[in-house]
């Protein structure tokens, strides 16, 4: 029973690292290709003709795409591509800003569901504190294993509800 709780807590733990840790690497290559962009329009400014697109367009899917359509535009109506690339720019780097704010207003949320997910720790530290035995009770009794399985079901779903709405995308 104690394997199994401590098992969804370290699968849910390192879920939420893992996507901590993707959403900084896209915010990263983002803002490279978002510089790559910016690179590129000064460099049509500057005098070259067609300068390569960096790796780091690449990267990101809508970016690339945009500017692939902004190369085609500009070579079907003859508009400056340096004005299109810049026009990118800004558009993604306005989303970006409005992101970012959107984060801010729900950290709120995001520390809800901190403190959600600490509650139980902290409840049972409680119990040893006024000297009690809580994980004999919540493990090793019938009652207690009913109580610690329903317990952890309605803890991963208030963490997975105040998740869902802190992200700025659910809201929209």
């Amino acid at each position: 029973m104690a394997g199994a709780v401590a098992a969804a807590y370290c699968f849910v733990g390192v879920r939420t690292l893992g996507r901590r840790l993707r959403a900084r690497e896209a915010a990263a290559r983002r803002v490279l290709a978002l510089d790559g962009i910016g690179a590129l329009a000064a460099d049509l400014r500057a005098g070259l003709l067609h300068p390569a697109p960096g790796p780091a367009l690449s990267t990101v899917d809508e970016i690339a795409v945009r500017v692939t359509a902004a190369t085609r535009l500009a070579e079907v109506t003859g508009a400056p591509l340096a004005d299109l690339l810049d026009r990118i720019e800004a558009d993604a780097r306005s989303a970006d800003q409005a992101g970012a704010t959107a984060a801010a207003e729900s950290a709120g949320a995001r520390t809800t569901a901190v403190l959600l997910a600490c509650l139980p720790a902290a409840g049972i530290g409680l119990g040893y504190a006024i000297g009690a035995d809580p994980l004999h009770v919540l493990l090793r009794t019938p009652v207690g294993a009913a109580c610690a399985l329903v317990a952890l079901a309605l803890q991963l779903g208030g963490v997975a509800w105040s998740a869902r709405l802190a992200r700025p995308e659910a809201i929209a």
